[in-house]
């Protein structure tokens, strides 16, 4: 699973492979998926009006055939059989549906509504078997069970919100006091103990990551800043040389005060490794030194310890995380049938929807369950804000094709108090927000469009912890209930392969161009041609599109023809280069 190491600035458990190697046997948790289906009660049409009473309500029943099975193991997951199914319309029905269903946490102000997913009576029980054995395997995961068999890596996120369920004093230890020497660091860089080089005060970040690394601290940092933070914060979340030279550019004179952090749950992503090989080169060039630095979390971590204390729950209608999961299963048939569409209505949580995207969707999506079996499983998740996706694809989420659900993020505080004002009498401008949250929440009901809805007081460190933890469990849960492992990334890990592959390629690329252009007269090359003296034919469309990239950056010259014909293009490299890098290449 997705881990939070983009949220923290101290190195985390992972990276210590000391630590982790506690000789533990894998725990791998089979769920039983029974054969037959079943068949759910059908609701009465009833002839009465959507919640918003100026949207007529279709109330004819759902089209959707039911979801083709996957194997898992030597059974079938649970089909769910939707087709004659209506969504309950009746206002006093959904009123008590809604109060029956209503999640409520009182110390974090977090509300999780789940009475506008359809699912019946019948498929809460017969997935409470599935549930129970999803949290038993929680439970394993917590108490330092291998969670990635083919890393031999346990999961310690837990641990970092409460150091007292660490499995060993030693790692206690080093979480209490890598988190307090990073509170501390940060203290000091604000507070001006801690200085530039120079003696000045720091005033801006750089903060290079990618992934979970980058998504992590965007998030955090567009929900949770103020509006004049003592320190700016920018971002190389990209290994894209341009988008990385306009970050810098940015930051102007302001570089000799910059802090710089870098962050990498393994210590060894390339596209992080070139963000800091280009910052220091372009502190190198200004003639500056380096730095290192912290981020402060605490209120985040309470948030989200007090959250996985309430998803330890084994009572599914108590535990949000569960609920979650349920929503999931009974929406996307247990098979991602149905796309995920997140949409916070507040401008601070619009990153909310991508730091779930890569969570969710790096998490889940896998080519094999735990038994060995191909089940291509995974939850698609999309997003971007509200009120500004009324103006987008609400219209076609209402009348479109109906291939999602939709999770709605709504926070109550509109502004700090004092700071409201009516535009017109009874009416303020977050009224109109909230106009909108409801209304489109009714009307993609009213036409038969399942969502959730997530409420918190306001977006405070507490609650974004909280809710970062919530959706957390919900997918481990969930891949429990699909019997996936949520935590390797053995598709990741084959992208990374192969961009080193290609890379290889280039290298050998270069040093047959380089033996050509070093002749007297330089010999212009076909593509055929380099991709002979290589050794790789096969790979000829790879070479003409490596040296179609070198000729658009002028590292490579087109002697005749047009990148455009690929037939016709004789390539060299300009210049007869003696590094010792391309002959070691051949």
């Amino acid at each position: 699973m997705a881990s939070l190491s983009g949220l923290y600035s101290s190195q985390t458990l992972k990276s210590k492979p000391s630590i982790l190697s506690i000789a533990k046997e894998p725990v791998r948790t089979t769920l039983y998926f029974p054969k037959s289906a079943n068949r759910y009660r059908v609701l009465p049409s009833l002839s009465v009006q959507s919640v918003a009473r100026d949207i007529p309500a279709d109330l004819s029943s759902l089209s959707s055939s039911p979801s083709s099975s996957s194997k898992l193991g030597n059974e079938y997951p649970l089909i769910m059989e939707k087709k004659g199914l209506a969504l309950e319309k009746d206002p006093k029905s959904l009123w008590r549906r809604y109060v029956d269903w209503l999640y409520q946490h009182k110390e974090l102000g977090l509300y999780l509504d789940v009475s506008r997913i359809g699912f019946t009576d019948v498929f809460v029980q017969e997935m409470e078997p599935r549930f129970k054995a999803a949290f038993k395997a929680m439970e394993e995961l917590e108490k330092a069970a291998i969670a990635n068999p083919d890393e031999g890596r346990m999961v310690g996120h837990y641990w970092l919100r409460n150091s007292e369920l660490a499995p060993n004093s030693f790692l206690k230890s080093q979480i209490e006091n890598t988190l307090e020497g990073v509170l501390k660091f940060a203290d000091d860089i604000i507070n001006g103990k801690i200085r530039t080089p120079s003696g000045d005060c720091f005033t801006q970040i750089l903060s290079v990551g990618i992934g979970g690394s980058a998504l992590g601290p965007q998030f955090v940092a567009e929900a949770l800043a103020s509006d004049n933070p003592p320190l700016k914060i920018r971002f190389i979340d990209n290994t894209d040389p341009a988008g990385i030279d306009h970050q810098i550019a940015q930051l102007g004179p302001e570089l000799a005060s910059t802090l710089v952090i870098v962050i990498s749950k393994s210590g060894g992503t390339r596209e992080t490794r070139n963000g800091l090989l280009e910052v220091q080169k372009a502190f190198r060039e200004a003639g500056l030194e380096f730095a290192k630095q912290g981020i402060d979390i605490k209120e985040m971590l309470v948030g989200a310890s007090l959250m996985d204390e309430a998803t330890r729950t084994t009572e599914l209608r108590s535990n949000p995380s569960a609920l979650l999961a349920l929503c999931w299963y009974w929406a996307s048939g247990g098979i991602g049938s149905k796309d995920m569409v997140v949409l916070p209505y507040k401008d601070s949580l619009l990153l909310f929807s991508r730091y779930l995207q890569q969570l969710v969707m790096e998490s889940l999506g896998k080519e094999y369950d735990l038994n060995g079996n191909m089940v291509n499983q995974g939850l698609t998740v999309y997003g971007n804000k509200g009120s500004t996706d009324q103006h987008a694809y609400i219209q076609q989420l209402r009348e479109g094709v109906h291939n999602f659900f939709v999770t709605f993020i709504e926070v109550l505080r509109d502004r700090p108090p004092g700071h409201d004002w009516e535009l017109e009498p009874g009416v303020t401008c977050g009224d109109y927000l909230f106009g909108m949250l409801q209304g489109t929440r009714s009307a993609l009901y009213a036409n038969n469009r399942e969502s959730i809805t997530v409420t918190i007081q306001e977006v405070m460190p507490r609650s974004v912890g909280a809710m970062i933890a919530l959706y957390e469990r919900a997918v481990g849960l969930y891949a429990s209930l699909i019997n996936i492992n949520a935590c390797h990334q053995l598709g990741f890990e084959a992208g990374k392969k192969a961009a080193a592959a290609v890379l290889a390629l280039q290298k050998r690329v270069l040093a047959v161009l380089n033996e050509a252009s070093c002749k007297e007269p330089v010999e212009p090359l076909t593509i055929e041609q380099v991709a002979d003296r290589c050794h790789c034919p096969e790979d000829v469309e790879m070479i003409y599109k490596i040296i179609a990239h070198m000729a658009a950056n002028d590292r490579a010259l087109v002697a005749e023809g047009s990148c455009g014909s690929p037939r016709s293009i004789k390539v060299f490299l300009g210049e007869c280069n003696v590094d010792e890098m391309y002959a070691k290449a051949t």
